[in-house]
């Protein structure tokens, strides 16, 4: 039974995830898509806002999805895959819309561990939307704001056409070095192709040298944005939050590897804020791809073949408040004298 991908829309309050989502399920491929939109508070409207209204469009109303929902969102998505073809339309893929307060990564457990739905249901990759306006000081004041920009896969970035030139030169160099994977999408009123959104993994065959390049290369990024200084106030939260990658030549032991990241994720956890990764193992002949997010793993699985000629083991970390080196020192410790 092939997993039906999820997409997870994020985004700060008055970002424009609604919008987005509005444009985007006017579009002929987006019409076999489920819906699931979080909202805080006793009453829900958000769902009154997305036009195609069936029963594919479920309000979850109990509370914020990063805390007290999660049952709920466990509940919806069995219910949907169960009536799936019956009493609800046929769909291919959930987008699940958090409210503008939610923190990604318990929808992201969820999605990975709960194992009502860890079968059924695979994370596609995180779309967060940023406004070109006020992005800034809410990532300034807003913690919320921060996570969900430095695990996005897409940054979405709205009201381009009202911004300051210069304050969105300004946001998009902040955000390259609060998530330098990420690919950004200016959208024009919402209006945004949804093949840049979908298949968002970091080691898709056709987006993945693009986004590790831009992962690796540090030097890159300052060059492309030589305007732009680090004269920061080194106690903003934003500060605290870095993207680094592990990489080798050389199959690594699956045994070892499995037991530091599981040692790092049960010290460490609440600093990884997101772990992705594709990986050659030792006597296996096909990549495996990990997926992580605080204390929890997905199982790794394995893609049908290498993308192309690189067999390199690279992991992408980000992490808040867990050095570099300290996780380079830890894996390159592990893998070079397995105790196994």
């Amino acid at each position: 039974m092939r997993a039906i991908p999820v997409t997870v829309l994020t985004g700060f309050l008055g970002s424009g995830k609604t919008t987005l989502l509005n444009r985007l399920l006017e579009r002929p491929e987006m019409a076999k898509t489920a819906v699931l939109i979080n909202e805080f508070g006793e009453v829900g409207i958000d769902h009154l806002l997305v036009r195609r209204i069936d029963e594919t469009v479920v309000l979850l109303n109990s509370g914020c999805i990063c805390c007290t929902v999660r049952g709920d969102l466990v509940e919806q998505l069995s219910g949907l895959h169960a009536r799936r073809g019956g009493e609800v339309p046929e769909f291919d893929r959930v987008m699940i819309e958090t409210t503008g307060l939610a923190d990604p990564a318990p929808i992201i457990h969820t999605l990975m561990a709960a194992p009502e739905v860890a079968g059924l249901y695979r994370l596609d990759g995180i779309v967060t939307t940023v406004d070109l306006v006020v992005g800034g000081n809410t990532l300034d004041r807003q913690p919320e704001a921060v996570k969900q920009a430095a695990v996005a896969d897409r940054l979405v970035l709205t009201k381009a056409d009202i911004a300051d030139p210069v304050r969105i030169e300004e946001l998009r160099a902040r955000l390259f070095r609060l998530n330098p994977g990420a690919e950004h999408i200016v959208a024009a009123h919402g209006e945004v192709d949804p093949d840049r959104l979908l298949e968002a993994g970091l080691f898709n065959a056709r987006s993945k040298g693009p986004d590790v390049a831009r992962w690796l290369n540090d030097e890159a990024i300052r060059a492309a944005h030589p305007h732009h200084h680090h004269h920061h106030d080194v106690n903003r939260h934003d500060e605290r939050i870095e993207a680094f990658v592990f990489e080798t030549d050389t199959p690594v032991s699956w045994t070892a590897l499995a037991f530091a990241l599981d040692t790092l994720s049960q010290a460490k956890g609440e600093n990884l804020l997101r772990v992705k990764g594709i990986v050659n193992a030792e006597g296996v002949d096909r990549p495996l791809v990990l997926h992580g997010v605080q204390h929890v793993f997905h199982p790794a699985a394995a893609l049908p073949a290498w993308p192309d000629d690189d067999r390199r083991t690279r992991i992408v970390f980000i992490t808040r408040d867990l050095p570099r080196q300290t996780v380079l020192d830890f894996l390159n410790g592990l893998l070079a004298e397995p105790v196994f």
